[in-house]
C-alpha cells in the first residue's frame, strides 16, 4: 500500500508542474483503478478455502479391535477412521469439542462409543449450503483408493442428520479386515444412516 501511495504522490507531483488538467484525471481515474485491484487481490487471498484434506495413507489400515464397541458397515465390521461434522447452513454455528459426544450419538446411537474405542480422526469444518456439496467436497479431499474405494478394505458414507431442531453434516470413512464391494455412498435420508451403520456391543448376537 505504501508503494501505491509513493506511485500517486510521484505522478501527481509530475503532473501538477505540467499544468495539464487532463492529464491530472487520467492519474487520478488510473490511481482508482489500481487502488481497487490491490484491494480485489487482498480480498482474494483472505477467501482462500483451508486445507480440508485428510491423507488416509498415515491413518490405520486395518480393521477393527477384538474389543470393546463394534461398528458395521451394511453388516461389515469396520474400524472407524475419519470422521468429518460440519453445520448445515449458512449461519449454524461450527460444533464445540463439549457438544461432540452428543451430536455424535444423535448420528449413530453408541457411535461416541466406538470414537472413544477407535480413535479416529476427527474434524469440524466450516458450515456447508448442501448436502450434496458437502459429499462432493467430502469425497474429494478425503479420497479412498482406488476406483472410491472399491475392491479395497475401504468405504466411507456421506450425508444430513438431525439433533433436535438443529441440522448437521457428517461424512465417515471406515476400514474392515479385507477386501469388499462396500465402496462409498451419499445417504438419501436421515433414516438411512441406521440402515448404513449400526454399533453392537462385542458378543452381541446379530
Amino acid at each position: 500500500m505504501d508503494e501505491l501511495w509513493q506511485f500517486w504522490n510521484e505522478l501527481s507531483d509530475k503532473m501538477l508542474v505540467g499544468g495539464t488538467a487532463l492529464a491530472v484525471v487520467l492519474a487520478l481515474l488510473l490511481f482508482v483503478v489500481m487502488f481497487l485491484l490491490f484491494r480485489r487481490r487482498g480480498a482474494r487471498a483472505d477467501l482462500a478455502e483451508p486445507d480440508l484434506r485428510i491423507d488416509l495413507t498415515f491413518l490405520p489400515d486395518h480393521g477393527p479391535p477384538s474389543d470393546g464397541p463394534r461398528l458395521e458397515y451394511y453388516g461389515t465390521p469396520v474400524r472407524l477412521v475419519v470422521l468429518v461434522l460440519a453445520p448445515a447452513g449458512r449461519h449454524s454455528p461450527i460444533p464445540a469439542a463439549e457438544e461432540l459426544p452428543e451430536l455424535i450419538d444423535s448420528l449413530v446411537p453408541g457411535l461416541w462409543a466406538v470414537v472413544e474405542a477407535h480413535r479416529p480422526v476427527v474434524r469440524c469444518w466450516p458450515f456447508q449450503l448442501s448436502t450434496q456439496g458437502f459429499a462432493h467436497a467430502f469425497f474429494k479431499h478425503v479420497q479412498l483408493p482406488g476406483d472410491r474405494g472399491k475392491g479395497t478394505p475401504w468405504s466411507a458414507v456421506s450425508g444430513r442428520f438431525e439433533t433436535g431442531t438443529r441440522q448437521l453434516l457428517a461424512g465417515i470413512v471406515c476400514v474392515a479386515d479385507r477386501p469388499n464391494s462396500l465402496s462409498q455412498i451419499t445417504v438419501a435420508h436421515v433414516g438411512q444412516w441406521l440402515d448404513v451403520l449400526r454399533v453392537r456391543n462385542q458378543g452381541e448376537a446379530t
